[in-house]
């Protein structure tokens, strides 16, 4: 009887499918995503949307978490203070209620500014391009702005508003380029092993961004003999980060350990939504208070972030981050380099990611081009402008989407369910706002493997590949800099090139040589032959 009654019931349900499938295939939604011609539904396109945002959702919090490390527009004006005294300038690096009240909400504001431009990029990209390939900030540009512009909390060569008027004029310079068909061409001048050793050099950084006491799971801390040691100290100096207390005894370090495994064994059984698994699990237990792992200490700020965290449903309105653009300071050789360096990497990104997903798409046709390519990286350049002036860096579509095309998505249909996903975080600010850090690193971490698969393709048997590849991936995080392991690779290589060329050179000069000779030798030798007793008249 049980048996029968799934029956039915599955029975019953195919038939609704069916019939609602029919319905929105006909119906002006399915006729302009093109449902049929594609030969999709609509269930499909909802399956694949989930699934695409389910490996995307932690972009929200991971974002927000990088570039609220910059301390975003807050300043020492922000400090608290004693009576009667001013706050000292050392302040933004050590525990000051004022100044981490200001990042609590600047960190808001960013959470907000990740699902805005996550959910407008995705809607454009759907609705304009027709292309099941979500948009979000991306992994990369968000830790050279933070970490090599900004710097922690400010301490870098660039304001936050500074950087956010590069990206401005980055997105606008992308723009430009794909408008004009100049994409393809820019792309081709950067050589091709260091094209790839950049994926795999900051993969490398934001795995090691997300290894640190500040950021992640606090692996990893400076030392005075080693620059680098092993910490997960069970305390730290707030200031140096420098471990004060036992090694390897920091119950945030195993708790973030454990959701790394959860991460990683979701990955390996291909389940989806992995990385949410794993950051939500950290993120339910951290919750608790009075334990050794809690987010929300018996402090006055541990109070105040619990009483706006108990809120759970509640729409955050930007106060900082939107409109922070400044051109003041602006023309430096550090805007220049930083300018170049989001503007490659992004060409580089967009044009690797929507390629490899419009072939996995089937898309792709016989000339090498796919449907919605121009207006596709026209959205992915607008998608930074928009972006940028909410306050977040460059938005990119991202590799993930290939979750949902892998679930049968091929329309934009896919991508507008995307951004309505997105549309809906935006009311769990509250929850979204309180994810540790411990709970972030491991998430980062995976980034970084994920993102290490590029470098079997480089050709490792040619030094002339292989040498400015293996420096460009080293550099990166030994010198905490994505721009370094860039401009040294592409020198590296102009400079391994400038041997082959001068070789070159020299062997055409001593052929031109040769000729010369040869052929002033056969004059020489037709003269000799004349006859002397000869009279020419």
């Amino acid at each position: 009887m049980g048996i029968g009654f799934c029956k039915k019931l599955a029975t019953s349900w195919t038939k609704m499918e069916k019939g609602l499938n029919d319905a929105v295939s006909k119906s002006l939604v399915g006729k302009y995503f093109k449902l049929e011609a594609r030969k999709s539904c609509f269930t499909r396109e909802l399956r694949a949307g989930t699934a695409t945002f389910l490996t995307m959702a932690y972009i929200i919090t991971v974002n927000a978490t990088i570039l609220t490390d910059s301390g975003g527009t807050c300043s020492l004006a922000d400090c608290s203070a004693p009576a009667n005294q001013t706050a000292t300038p050392d302040c933004i690096f050590k525990p000051n209620v004022g100044y981490e009240s200001c990042l609590s909400k600047t960190k808001s504001d960013l959470i907000v500014a990740t699902a805005l431009s996550s959910m407008i990029g995705s809607f454009a990209m759907g609705i304009l391009a027709n292309l099941p390939l979500g948009l979000a900030p991306a992994m990369g540009p968000n830790a050279y702005l933070t970490y090599n512009l900004v710097g922690f909390h400010g301490s870098g060569s660039l304001s936050y508003q500074t950087a956010m008027a590069v990206v401005l004029v980055e997105g606008f310079a992308f723009l430009a380029i794909a408008a004009f068909g100049l994409r393809a061409k820019l792309a081709r001048i950067i050589p091709h092993s260091v094209r790839l050793a950049c994926a795999a050099g900051i993969g490398l950084f934001i795995a090691f961004v997300g290894l640190q006491v500040h950021q992640g799971v606090g692996l990893v801390g400076p030392d005075p003999s080693t620059l680098v040691t092993i910490t997960a100290c069970d305390s730290t100096d707030p200031v140096t980060g420098a471990c004060t207390g036992g090694k390897m005894r920091s119950p945030t370090f195993w708790l973030g350990s454990v959701g790394f495994l959860i991460t990683s064994y979701g990955l390996m059984k291909e389940i989806k939504g992995s990385m949410i698994y794993g950051i939500l699990f950290v993120t339910l237990v951290s919750w608790i208070r009075g334990t050794a792992v809690t987010i929300f200490p018996y402090t006055a700020l541990g109070d105040t972030n619990y009483s706006n965290f108990k809120k759970v449903v509640d729409f955050h309105k930007i106060q900082s981050t939107a409109g922070a653009i400044s051109f003041a300071n602006f023309n430096t050789s550090e805007v220049w380099v930083a300018l170049v360096t989001l503007l490659y990497v992004d060409v580089l990104a967009a044009t690797g990611t929507l390629f490899t997903m419009a072939e996995m798409g089937g898309f792709v046709d016989d000339q090498g081009m796919f449907e919605g390519e121009y207006v596709a990286y026209m959205v992915d350049g607008g998608s930074t402008v928009v972006g940028s002036a909410l306050g977040v860096s460059t938005t990119a579509t991202y590799i993930e989407s290939s979750a949902g095309i892998r679930e049968g998505g091929r329309t934009g249909l896919t991508t507008v369910i995307v951004g309505l996903y997105f549309f809906l975080s935006l009311f769990f600010t509250p929850l979204l706002t309180n994810v540790p850090p411990w709970a972030i690193g491991p998430s980062l971490v995976m980034v970084g493997v994920v993102m290490m698969k590029v470098i079997k393709d480089i050709n490792w048997e040619n030094m002339k590949e292989a040498v400015p590849a293996f420096i460009t991936i080293l550099l990166m995080p030994l010198t905490y800099s994505i721009a370094n392991g860039i401009i040294a690779g592409i020198g590296l290589y102009i400079a391994l090139s400038l041997y082959d060329s001068t070789m070159g050179l020299l062997r055409r000069f001593s052929k031109l040589r040769k000729t010369v000779v040869k052929e002033h030798n056969q004059v020489s030798a037709s003269s000799s032959s004349v006859d002397p007793n000869i009279e020419v008249v």
